[in-house]
């Protein structure tokens, strides 16, 4: 006996199902957020009437683009210094025995159990008059006094940046190179490959998806980030999340905020589709 054929309209309603939460509770907030951009502020009160002069004014100003510029840049600094430490971790760590894989990988997420400020204020333990580096520093007689300029700029965001990320980059690479099967790499040898042969040819190539996902996230979250730059950045340390964060605290501008915003998302969006593309190209390779 031939069991029903399931009804299309069944197939819609749990398609309907599972997409009306997700439109509900992201997409239309979002949206109506966007929206925002197209009032104005007039005499500190929000005219609802639709206009694009704020996004004309968000992404025509030389001095929000030329924060934006810097920022970007910052970005891609940080995301390539994650890219490479990541790997290079995660290597370290698949090439640990079996037994010792767990107790490292515990050790390289638990600073992600610990709330997001609490890193960001022992990042400026580290870096200030009185912090560890310059504690060293004088000990070893390298330096006579306390440097400053380690804090409140933008080689601290930097820094600061790429020590708080560091786990978004390095447990995807983790993840792709620990689905790598053992017999390619058993296949290789046997072929008569090196190490170095191997890694080039084998694992390099089947772990860089996981490590381009690792870089992606590092770079958007890097884009975004207005708290390490407003703790450790200081004046010489503003980015364009910072320029949003006064928009909506400060400024009390709402619609610039959400204006500058949507160059965020848009970037955001175009460094995922971008990421997804290359990983495409490369499976189809």
């Amino acid at each position: 006996m031939n069991a029903a054929r399931p009804s299309p309209l069944s197939g819609l309603a749990v398609g309907a199902a599972i997409w009306a939460p997700l439109l509900a509770l992201i997409f239309a907030p979002l949206m109506s957020f966007l929206i925002y951009g197209f009032f104005q502020v007039e005499d500190n009160q929000i005219q609802r009437t639709l206009s694009l002069e704020t996004y004309r004014e968000a992404l025509t100003n030389p001095a929000y683009m030329r924060t934006f510029g810097k920022t970007v840049l910052l970005a891609l600094q940080v995301s390539l210094a994650c890219l490479v430490l990541g790997y290079a971790t995660a290597y370290f760590v698949w090439r640990r025995p079996a037994r010792w894989r767990a107790p490292l990988l515990f050790l390289l997420a638990a600073p992600l159990l610990m709330s997001y400020v609490i890193r960001i204020y022992a990042m400026r333990g580290v870096l200030g008059a009185n912090g560890l580096l310059n504690g060293v520093l004088t000990t070893l007689g390298i330096v006579d006094e306390p440097v400053t300029a380690f804090l409140f700029n933008l080689t601290a965001v930097k820094l600061t940046l790429i020590v708080i990320l560091l786990p978004f980059a390095t447990l995807p690479t983790f993840i792709a190179l620990e689905r790598i099967p053992a017999s390619l790499l058993q296949a290789s040898s046997d072929l008569g490959a090196g190490a170095g042969r191997t890694f080039r040819s084998v694992v390099l190539p089947l772990s860089l998806p996981g490590a381009t996902v690792g870089a992606m996230f590092t770079f958007v979250l890097a884009m975004g980030d207005f708290l390490a730059p407003e703790l450790v950045g200081g004046i010489d340390g503003f980015t364009y999340g910072r320029l949003v964060f006064t928009q909506f605290g400060l400024a009390f501008n709402w619609p610039l905020g959400a204006a500058l915003s949507a160059l965020l998302l848009a970037v955001a969006l175009c460094v995922v589709f971008g990421a997804r593309a290359i990983g495409s190209a490369r499976w189809r390779r």
